[in-house]
Parts: C-alpha cells; sequence; structure tokens
C-alpha cells in the first residue's frame, strides 16, 4: 500500500493539465437536512463526466511513447471507456472498447465521438472485461483495465490528494463501488495521510458483487439485478488487486435501494442544481443512511459521474 501511495503522489502531478482539479463544495441544505457538515467531491464536472479519465489519463500519460506505435484494448460499462478514448485521442493512441450490449447508447455515442471503436459484448461488464482481454492476449495489443491496474488505481487516488488539499481533513468518506479501483485509491490516501477517516464503500443493493466477495473473504461471482447505477455493476475480476485493497481499507458498507439511489439523484437537484448519474446517487444515499452516526461531523461524498441520458434521468426521479 505505501507503493501505491506513492504512485498516487506521482500520479497527483503528472496528469495535470489533462485532468482537471474539480471542486470540492459545501452544501449547505444537504448538511442542514442530514445534521452532517457535507462536502461534495464534484467528480462529475470532469472531463468525459466522470472520475474515471484520471486513472486512464496517468495510465496512457506512463506509457505512451510506447503505446504510440500501437495500439489499446479496453472494457467498459461506459465511463471508463470514454476516459480512455479522449486520453488515447489527447496522446494519438489509438483505442478499441468492449463494452455490454445494455450499456448506455449516450455514452456509446460519446465514446464513438472520441473516434475510438466500439466492440458490444452480450453480457455484463465482467463478459466484456473477459472478451477483452481474450482479444488483447490474440492481437498483441495492450489491455487497459478498468480498475484491475495499479496505474489506474493510482489515478483515481488523486481525487483524495484534492480532497485533503482543498478540504482538509474528514471524519467520514462516501464512495460509490463497483470494481474498486475509485475506492481503493481514494481509500489508500485517507489511510495514509488521515487515518482517522472511515473510508465508507456504497453499493446499490441490486448490483453488489465486490460486497458479497467481501463478505465472503474471497472473489465471487453473484447474480446481480438491474440498476440504475449502471456504471458499478458487474462482477469482478478473477484475483482482482482491487478485492485485497477493498479488505484493508473499508471502515463501513452501506447497501442502498434503487428507491434511495433515485431519491438522492433527485435530492442533489432540489439542493445543489447538479444532475449525476446513478453511481453518484449510490454515494449520496449511502451517507444519508449513515448520517445519524456522523451528526454534527464532517462528510465528504463522491459525486463520481454524471453520464446518464435525460430520458433515463427523468424517468428515475419523477
Amino acid at each position: 500500500m505505501t507503493s501505491l501511495f506513492a504512485n498516487i503522489v506521482e500520479a497527483h502531478h503528472l496528469i495535470r493539465p489533462q485532468v482537471l482539479e474539480t471542486p470540492l463544495e459545501y452544501s449547505p441544505l444537504l448538511s442542514r437536512l442530514s445534521g452532517c457538515e457535507v462536502y461534495l467531491k464534484c467528480e462529475h464536472l470532469q472531463r468525459t463526466g466522470s472520475f474515471k479519465f484520471r486513472g486512464a489519463s496517468n495510465k496512457l500519460i506512463r506509457h505512451h511513447e510506447s503505446l504510440q506505435r500501437t495500439a489499446v484494448i479496453t472494457a467498459s460499462s461506459g465511463n471508463h471507456g470514454l476516459a480512455v478514448a479522449l486520453a488515447g485521442k489527447t496522446l494519438g493512441i489509438a483505442v478499441t472498447v468492449y463494452i455490454p450490449v445494455g450499456a448506455s447508447p449516450a455514452k456509446i455515442e460519446a465514446i464513438r465521438s472520441m473516434d475510438a471503436q466500439v466492440v458490444q459484448v452480450a453480457g455484463d461488464a465482467l463478459a466484456s472485461e473477459m472478451e477483452a482481454m481474450r482479444q488483447s492476449k490474440l492481437t498483441g495489443m495492450p489491455y487497459i483495465p478498468p480498475y484491475n491496474d495499479a496505474d489506474v488505481i493510482a489515478g483515481q487516488g488523486t481525487i483524495a490528494m484534492e480532497m485533503l488539499e482543498q478540504g482538509g481533513e474528514f471524519d467520514a468518506i462516501f464512495v460509490a463501488v463497483g470494481g474498486g479501483g475509485l475506492i481503493s485509491g481514494i481509500g489508500s490516501v485517507f489511510k495514509a495521510c488521515s487515518p482517522q477517516t472511515e473510508v465508507v464503500g456504497c453499493w446499490p443493493s441490486n448490483a453488489a458483487s465486490m460486497h458479497a466477495s467481501l463478505l465472503a473473504g474471497e472473489v465471487i461471482q453473484i447474480e446481480e439485478s438491474e440498476t440504475i447505477s449502471d456504471g458499478t455493476a458487474g462482477g469482478i475480476e478473477p484475483g482482482a488487486m482491487t478485492f485485497t485493497l477493498c479488505q484493508q481499507l473499508i471502515d463501513r458498507f452501506a447497501l442502498v435501494s434503487e428507491n434511495d439511489i433515485k431519491a438522492a439523484m433527485k435530492l442533489l437537484v432540489e439542493t445543489d442544481r447538479w444532475m449525476v448519474e446513478g453511481a453518484a446517487g449510490v454515494a449520496l444515499a449511502g451517507m444519508l443512511q449513515y448520517a445519524p452516526d456522523y451528526r454534527g461531523k464532517k462528510v465528504g461524498v463522491v459525486l463520481c459521474g454524471r453520464n446518464i441520458s435525460l430520458e433515463k434521468y427523468l424517468a428515475a426521479v419523477r
């Protein structure tokens, strides 16, 4: 974990100016409603509309000289693919994205707009990852993992570096969890720099593969149901380094219902005028669930992305 933290510190400088320093905004209305001192880390304002641009940029910048001589393959439910596509376009690296058939059409169109090729795969996000890795071995093109990679995790961890610089220490941080790359990076920084901060992992109850694996003590595959938090859906890659990191770094678990996620998304518009995707709603719903435990205390909520179609968003918040 020490080496990962060192990599995050390096990435914090390496990824500029491609990656924006996003605002950390105090929310007076959410603070009054919850009884906590609530700060929102606005990663939905990041380039490509999600935190994923950090990890993708760090990976490609570190290896761009060799990658410029070839093309790269990645897998994504949308946000990571878009992030790799833009990072690749910026650095002159061709990108092919393997993506689940049921992924957001808006995200697929956005990926194609970055001149990346899209290959749709039947099944969930894990199926796309396995097919992308298979194609990488067949073609020799490097595979850029969405979460199971030290450089990608280090890029995501720069969020926490910014939070500490912008807002000082926190009593708790709430983070949505899919494959675990985001919370692994953020948790590594807080454990190194602010060990008293509780790191709270948040999942939609309908799709909580990492949560189930943590309870089982090993990576397992479970049947997930449909969730508006499509960015966190899908199984965990066998042998994922994020599983061990999540075991070490997550202090508390929050499982939230689809109704709770949608209510949180709607509440955020009412209080702070931010339209976010389901995964960001998961983190806010987790904070609201635990709010009684943190009354009068300072909490951070990572709003991880905004990439949701207007039609889907309006159906969720009505």
